[in-house]
């Protein structure tokens, strides 16, 4: 009976896997598996964080070095897309300047992703906006420090 049971089971997970590869394409589901750059940044030179129409908040923090992002890293409650968006906003942030993070929007993660179903492409926007509130809150700050 436990045989079974596990049998179902993994055809269930399998199952599932097969459905989201296939609505997500390869690179999102490799993502969703396996998030990169979750997590807190302590005292982050950036800091944003929105909630998006669909309820998701999602923050993200970046830490900067001679005018380039060394560290970046983001946290959302949101679903799965959600997660994989703000896992390539962070690492697309990874070694740009400022001039450079102005040019990651949702359509850019979007085209990155190899796109998402119509009804999750909002995660992708969120994720760009966030990321684009970090930068403000760098920027502003380094306007006082002038």
């Amino acid at each position: 009976m436990a045989n079974d049971l596990d049998d179902f089971v993994q055809d269930l997970q399998n199952q599932i896997y097969d459905e989201t590869r296939e609505a997500y394409g390869d690179v999102a589901f490799e993502r969703w598996l396996h998030p990169t750059y979750v997590g807190t940044i302590e005292n982050p030179d950036g800091y944003g964080q929105l909630t998006g129409s669909c309820g998701d908040t999602m923050q993200v923090f970046l830490k900067l070095q001679n005018n380039h992002v060394t560290e970046a890293s983001f946290q959302t409650d949101g679903c799965g897309s959600s997660a994989v968006c703000g896992s390539f906003a962070s690492e697309m942030a990874l070694g740009k300047t400022p001039d450079e993070i102005l040019e990651i929007t949702g359509n850019v993660i979007l085209e990155k992703l190899g796109g998402l179903p119509k009804e999750e492409e909002h995660c992708a926007f969120l994720a760009g906006d966030t990321l684009q509130e970090a930068l403000n809150d760098y920027m502003v700050k380094q306007t006082r420090r002038r």
